[in-house]
């Protein structure tokens, strides 16, 4: 491990401008998870359209499923076919 000192750090708040350029979508529902298939709601908290796949390469409807896929966006349900990782790097407004 390498260690490193730092003479000081500073902290500013994002501009709302700022959060609009990193966000991948908007957020426009509370709901979280269906209770019928366990899937995460579209425009909701978990939205696999804002945040990504929630399995590897698979987009929410099915339709796109294997790594031969990667980099595209679904039709029918505007998942975009990657790692579920993206998950813990996207952000939504």
């Amino acid at each position: 491990m390498v260690h490193k000192k730092f003479d000081a750090i500073e902290i500013s708040l994002a501009s709302p401008e700022d959060i609009l350029e990193w966000s991948h979508g908007e957020v426009k529902k509370a709901e979280t998870i269906n209770y019928r298939n366990f899937k995460p709601e579209m425009e909701g908290l978990f939205c696999e359209r804002i945040f990504g796949p929630v399995k590897d390469y698979e987009c929410h409807c099915g339709k796109l499923k294997g790594i031969r896929y990667r980099g595209l966006v679904c039709e029918r349900c505007g998942v975009e076919v990657t790692t579920s990782k993206v998950r813990r790097e996207r952000f939504g407004h």
